[in-house]
């Protein structure tokens, strides 16, 4: 065998061996992504024991405990038991709550390295965001930033990126909503910015908790304090901080999601642990403020963990 021989012999067993690197890494990549949630694939329903549920009494618990506000419920995670509900089952907008279903989609299709690029489509009505038009940001920032912060740019990219147009996007939202049995809740688009993206505060409790157990990722990410990541072609990082103030409580909070439009007033729907690693569900709906909000939950967290015994 002359030399040149050898060195194409060698040339293709190197290949080879490069190429049977390269599958092993993809396949390798490809169970961490999936390992990631317990994600359905189109057309999949959840087994009903994945459901959290629970039978809202025939009038409102709330004589014992007033609060500032247009909505609300707590749920005590372990027996199913209403601690309290005040308009519970009344439709009302949700505004950013919204994300925690667009949030179940996109994990649906989930690929956490794709990098997008923020368009003047992703930027409309969304003044207030992390990202500038042209912004180039993998999937995975996008999601924190959507549910950490609730930024409505990075909610709309990852929905163009996934469905083509945020009508269809929506369309899959209200889909999974009919999925984890959301009877009251309707969807027009994935930020929660639209006055007709609704639901009750029993919906949100619903929701909060069935998100939590299919998507572990959802959890994961709204229990965060903060957040640091860097667009690919930025030299900048961002920080994101959790919009939801429960998480410097003297609760721990196992997911939860804010939101505020004018429609709405501001919102919270949130999972609570305390030192008893007892769990409730808190919902409010409609406080007329933003630290409002966050003391009528405190208020109704204290009340609920001392009624749930």
């Amino acid at each position: 065998m002359t030399q040149k021989d050898r060195k194409a012999r060698n040339r293709v067993i190197l290949l080879s061996v490069i190429g049977v690197l390269a599958l092993f890494l993809i396949f390798q990549n490809v169970i961490l992504t999936e390992s990631e949630s317990k994600t359905l694939s189109s057309g999949q329903k959840p087994a009903e024991k994945d459901l959290f549920d629970f039978e809202l009494p025939d009038s409102n618990i709330s004589r014992a405990l007033h609060l500032n506000l247009k909505s609300a419920i707590a749920v005590n995670n372990k027996t199913g038991e209403v601690l309290y509900c005040y308009n519970a089952d009344d439709v009302r907008p949700v505004a950013s709550i919204s994300k925690l279903l667009t949030a179940m989609v996109v994990l649906d299709h989930y690929d956490p390295d794709t990098v997008i690029t923020i368009t003047k489509e992703d930027a409309t009505r969304s003044a207030r965001s992390l990202f500038r038009v042209g912004d180039k940001v993998r999937a995975k920032d996008l999601l924190h930033s959507a549910l950490l912060q609730s930024d409505n740019r990075a909610a709309r990219a990852l929905a163009r990126t996934i469905a083509g147009d945020l009508e269809k996007f929506a369309e899959m939202m209200n889909d999974k909503a009919d999925d984890i049995g959301l009877k009251n809740t309707r969807m027009c688009e994935p930020t929660g910015l639209d006055e007709k993206n609704c639901a009750t505060a029993a919906d949100c409790a619903r929701l909060i908790n069935t998100a939590r157990t299919l998507y572990p990722e959802i959890g994961r990410i709204t229990s965060l304090k903060k957040y640091v990541f860097k667009p690919v072609n930025r030299k900048n990082t961002k920080k994101l901080v959790n919009t939801n103030k429960m998480i410097f409580s003297k609760y721990k909070v196992k997911a939860g999601k804010t939101g505020f439009i004018l429609e709405s007033d501001y919102c919270l729907t949130t999972i609570l642990e305390d030192g008893l690693g007892r769990e409730i569900t808190v919902v409010v709906l409609g406080a007329p403020g933003p630290q409002t909000r966050f003391r009528e939950a405190r208020k109704l967290a204290n009340y609920a963990f001392k009624k749930a015994g």
